[in-house]
């Protein structure tokens, strides 16, 4: 099930895992010059094919990155969109800490 970022708590909480792992992370990182396919990650990473699969899985389920087939071979590409909604949650809460900072709830 592919989730977005800008969905309910577990699905933000699945993306933020994501992001989480720094292969995962230098993953984004690349995909967010060119699209790439697996051979090409491996060579960047350094990781090896069945590793760097199980990531993209996890980045795909997430709703962080789209797949376009191409001949033999599959290509990844970032989705900015999904980056953009956590971004604008995460400034939300922000937000919200500025605006409150003063505020306190008192004891029992």
């Amino acid at each position: 099930m592919v989730m977005s970022a800008v969905g309910d708590v577990n699905d933000t909480v699945d993306v933020l895992k994501a992001v989480a792992d720094p292969l995962r992370m230098r993953i984004l990182t690349l995909l967010a010059r060119e699209a790439l396919c697996t051979s090409h990650l491996v060579e960047e990473t350094g990781a090896r094919q069945t590793n760097l699969s199980n990531h993209l899985r996890i980045l795909r389920e997430a709703g962080l990155v789209d797949t376009e087939p191409c001949g033999r071979f599959t290509y990844y590409k970032l989705r900015a969109d999904a980056l953009d909604g956590l971004a604008g949650l995460l400034g939300d809460l922000a937000a919200t800490a500025r605006a409150n900072a003063d505020s306190k709830r008192s004891c029992p």
